[in-house]
């Protein structure tokens, strides 16, 4: 996998991705993980939910995301929409959100937790260690 250099916003990321694609999505993830609750929440309606992602988009992203194999602001960095991103990861909580509500895990979280996350953090140290070798990262970086 190589590794890609992303950026939106006040937001970073260093990843290896089997794709520059993947990549952009994974720092949408990341930047959106804060507002999964909203997925968890079955009182939430889907018009609401999308109506907070877009206004959180706004507030925190920049209209697209760069992504680049050189390094962070290179000229050569493929740009994919924001906008097209949200849908697919808005879709993809929906879908997620259906599933665990029909198989009866409700108010129980599924999704893996964030990158950032302090509990996943103690659990994936050595992981991080591995990567870091090897030269890869999955974290986020701020601006």
């Amino acid at each position: 996998m190589a590794k890609f250099y992303a950026s939106c916003g006040s937001q970073t990321l260093i990843i290896s991705a089997p794709t520059a694609e993947f990549a952009a999505m994974r720092l949408i993830y990341e930047a959106m993980s804060a507002h999964i609750w909203i997925y968890e929440d079955g009182t939430v309606s889907e018009k609401n939910r999308w109506d907070h992602l877009v206004l959180e988009a706004l507030l925190h992203l920049s209209p697209t995301v760069c992504v680049s194999e050189r390094g962070l602001g290179h000229n050569e960095a493929t740009e994919i929409g924001v906008p097209e991103l949200l849908l697919q990861w808005h879709r993809l909580m929906t879908g997620l959100s259906r599933m665990i509500s029909a198989i009866g895990f409700s108010g129980r979280s599924l999704l893996p937790k964030p990158i950032g996350d302090s509990d996943a953090k103690s659990q994936s140290t050595s992981s991080n260690r591995a990567d870091q070798s090897s030269g890869r990262s999955g974290r986020m970086h701020p601006r």
